[in-house]
């Protein structure tokens, strides 16, 4: 399905943190919470954008949290990774619930629940239309679920990662602790590095600025920011070149 002429992208690739998904309650997930992203990203899709999604698994469970208990950190990020596949198919029920066709496919293989992860299936899944969640990170410990996002935005040729937070862009300083922080409207790659923001995990970040592909940060919490974010009416920050 081609993309309405409004909208400022043909396929893009939003990345979800898995606390978004557990609501005031802070873990686990929240139904209430996962249908109100559903129905963004369903508006989203019924433009005709083509979007895969990457959703992380700290609302249940973070590889790094379970190193510092004791657990061996490569069986934690595989746990980690288990659990970006639970918020997955809480997404996709939801979606689904509303009518927009789905596919979960995961870097590890649970064949039960969801496909495997192979490149041209998905890209085939986008060309006809379907949302495509991509679970399990990148099926490898000690890379984050921002890495992962990354991999699959450059592997399905999408134009733009938007990173779905808990702020409404980049900073110069964190704007709960400094009231006189700043929002930045658009900055370099460059200029990034030079203020030291925090962007993404330096391996995604990096993998950005080499493949020349643009990151939108923006705050998901209000409702039809992604749509706003799609359409690029200036949501957020930009960052690009």
């Amino acid at each position: 399905m081609p993309p309405t002429k409004k909208s400022r992208y043909k396929r893009v690739l939003l990345k979800l943190s898995g606390e978004a998904l557990a609501g005031p309650q802070k873990q686990g997930i929240d139904a209430e919470t996962v249908a109100g992203i559903a129905r963004q990203v369903a508006e989203v899709a019924s433009l005709g954008v083509e979007l895969g999604l990457v959703i992380g698994g700290g609302n249940i469970f973070r590889g790094v949290t379970g190193e510092k208990g004791g657990l061996d950190r490569v069986t934690g990020d595989y746990m980690g990774m288990l659990a970006t596949v639970i918020n997955a198919l809480a997404l996709q029920d939801a979606l689904e619930k509303m009518g927009c066709v789905t596919r979960v496919v995961t870097a590890i293989e649970v064949q039960k629940v969801a496909e495997p992860y192979i490149r041209r299936r998905a890209l085939r899944h986008l060309e006809k239309g379907r949302v495509v969640i991509f679970g399990a990170g990148t099926g490898n410990p000690y890379f984050s679920t921002d890495t992962a996002a990354v991999l699959r935005a450059i592997e399905i040729d999408a134009q733009v990662v938007m990173k779905a937070t808990q702020v409404d862009g980049i900073y110069s300083a964190d704007p709960k602790k400094d009231p006189k922080a700043t929002r930045f409207k658009s900055l370099t790659f460059k200029e990034v590095f030079a203020r030291r923001l925090k962007v993404m995990d330096a391996t995604a970040f990096t993998l950005c600025e080499e493949n020349n592909l643009p990151i939108l940060v923006f705050d998901l919490h209000k409702q039809g920011n992604i749509r706003r974010a799609v359409m690029g009416e200036g949501v957020g920050t930009l960052v690009n070149g």
